[in-house]
């Protein structure tokens, strides 16, 4: 659902951000022959990879966990995640569609699928070992809702949770299966803009501003309460409205559309478009304030209208520039990462918890004084602590990702050349 979303979602996350980053050099630079490989949203049209991209998912994959640390508002204001990466990810798909849209459809589910699937057996073994029964699951429709399990195979709907599980005393707080599989919204609105893109693009070429406007308004109809859909299909709607936006500019900037526009011409009307986004928000806050996450229609506008400046600006970086480059490794493995550190952010940020809980129970720090003080840190160590946690589970899980790109599995591909995956260092 759109409300209560944090907008990285990656994250976006992209799924398809996993380039065969971690090859010879001299290979990275020839045509993929594989259904998939090396058609990750940061390619260029060179064959090679366009960093800019590349750093701005990452930027995107740092501003959603520190979103979901600190809560912060303003983020949503400052660099809105999820609109960059579904215009990263529509790029990547307008890119793929030169080939045949089902086999296209198929590798996107084939990449998809697996690391949610990875995801789903922990985090649904958790919960059924907290003790919830799905059975018996209001919320979800009990015996008649069991079916909606399924979407943790493939998410046409989002994947149902308990809001509440266990007591405020356990291991965990009682909120945090919303907290674990809540981001799990982004999978469904990616499948269903993977699902409509051939349609979308065609459109895009037949008519292209229409094509590209149609989301908001949609938005402007159905995420400002206007025309109210309920329940599941009325988030589906509404967050394909929010984010098809900037889903369609990403086709647009593959087709070298956004390139012929005069750049005053895109910046100001960028800027038209931002500012109706936060005149509505001004005038719609919700309980977070100026999260825009919580205000469809601000959200559309203002994710839009920053959209296109990112891509207008697009200067194609064959590596990054100055002092840029000293961030190059932590960037390629973002990039190669990025499905797992998205799907499991939230689980991670949640674990910090009791692990930070055991320093109370340490002899001198039981001090009043002491304790103060680590009341008063908590959230910062809980920001130092989740980032060797998400380390810790791209080095469990993220081989998951290659074997669903049908490549070699690597443990941690930060783009230094290596063979067999799991193999030696090797020179290039």
């Amino acid at each position: 659902m759109t409300q209560g979303h944090t907008a990285g979602a990656g994250t976006d996350p992209d799924p398809e951000a996993t380039p065969a980053y971690g090859l010879p050099r001299q290979r990275q630079a020839e045509p993929a022959t594989g259904p998939e490989t090396g058609t990750a949203t940061g390619a260029r049209k060179d064959g090679g990879r366009d960093r800019y991209l590349d750093l701005l998912r990452s930027i995107a994959l740092v501003r959603v966990v520190v979103y979901h640390l600190f809560g912060w508002a303003w983020l949503s204001v400052l660099f809105p995640s999820m609109g960059v990466m579904f215009a990263l990810a529509g790029s990547l798909m307008a890119r793929s569609l030169n080939r045949p849209a089902p086999s296209v459809i198929r590798g996107r589910l084939r990449r998809l699928l697996p690391p949610l699937w990875a995801f789903a057996a922990v985090a649904l073994t958790m919960m059924f070992a907290d003790g919830w029964n799905p059975l018996k699951d209001p919320d979800i429709g009990g015996t008649w809702g069991l079916p909606r399990l399924l979407d943790y195979l493939v998410p046409i709907g989002a994947p149902p949770y308990p809001e509440q599980l266990g007591s405020a005393s356990g291991l965990l707080e009682a909120a945090w299966p919303d907290d674990a599989a809540g981001p799990l919204w982004y999978l469904r609105a990616y499948l269903w803009f993977v699902l409509a893109s051939p349609l979308l693009l065609w459109a895009f070429r037949k008519v292209p501003w229409a094509t590209l406007l149609a989301p908001l308004a949609l938005t402007a109809v159905v995420g400002t309460g206007l025309v109210t859909i309920p329940g599941e299909t009325g988030d589906a709607v509404t967050d394909f409205g929010v984010y098809g936006g900037c889903w369609v500019l990403g086709l647009a900037h593959h087709e070298g559309v956004l390139k012929r526009v005069p750049r005053y011409l895109a910046v100001s009307g960028s800027a038209l478009f931002m500012a109706l986004g936060l005149w509505w928000a001004s005038g719609h806050l919700g309980p977070d304030g100026w999260d825009l996450n919580d205000i469809p229609l601000a959200q559309a506008a203002w994710s839009f209208g920053f959209v296109v400046i990112l891509l207008q600006y697009s200067p194609s970086w064959r590596e990054l520039p100055g002092r840029l480059a000293r961030w190059d490794r932590l960037v390629t493995l973002s990039n190669n990462r990025a499905m797992t550190i998205y799907l499991w952010h939230n689980l991670l940020i949640i674990a910090t918890v009791p692990i930070i809980d055991r320093l109370y129970d340490v002899p001198f720090l039981q001090g009043d004084t002491a304790s103060a003080a680590l009341d008063s840190s908590y959230t910062f160590l809980m920001f130092v602590l989740v980032w060797p946690l998400i380390a810790l589970a791209i080095l469990a899980f993220g081989w998951v990702e290659d074997l669903a790109a049908r490549r070699s599995p690597r443990l941690w591909p930060n783009g230094v050349a290596r063979e067999g995956g799991w193999g030696k260092r090797t020179s290039s």
